[in-house]
């Protein structure tokens, strides 16, 4: 289950998204969606990182029985950028960050993995029948 606080005025398939987390975990979590500028203090104040981005993951570790999985942050304001840019949908986007986001509350790390992640992602995408753009961007890190 996904516990949502949304704070923008998107309006989230939270259905599809819900599907996505079944496919991948038993485990609930919770979804902020947010601005730009709550993203960047978030950013920087656990990464160290002074600048917005898409999507952060705040994994919660331990094995007590009900422990949701964490926390993804993810900005709006983003969702939206990307999405006009490529010319996709804003539920469309959302659910890529959500995937994004997910894999690494689940362990996935394409930073140091040899491209685990990115092929989960895009095996997921195609999967959901997003859009082939998604996966393209996805292998190139962008």
């Amino acid at each position: 289950m996904i516990e949502c606080e949304n704070r923008t005025d998107l309006t989230p398939d939270i259905q599809k998204l819900e599907a996505i987390l079944q496919r991948l975990s038993t485990r609930n979590l919770e979804l902020i969606l947010c601005d730009d500028e709550t993203i960047r203090r978030l950013n920087r104040e656990h990464r160290q990182k002074d600048k917005a981005t898409d999507v952060l993951s705040f994994p919660l570790e331990g094995d007590l029985p009900g422990l949701p999985l964490g926390s993804l942050v993810i900005s709006v304001d983003r969702v939206r950028a990307v999405a006009r840019k490529l010319g996709h949908t804003e539920q469309e986007e959302l659910a890529l960050l959500f995937i994004h986001g997910l894999l690494h509350l689940l362990g996935y790390d394409h930073e140091i993995d040899r491209g685990e992640m990115r092929a989960k992602e895009a095996e997921l995408i195609r999967e959901l029948g997003l859009p082939e753009s998604l996966i393209i961007r996805t292998e190139e890190g962008a």
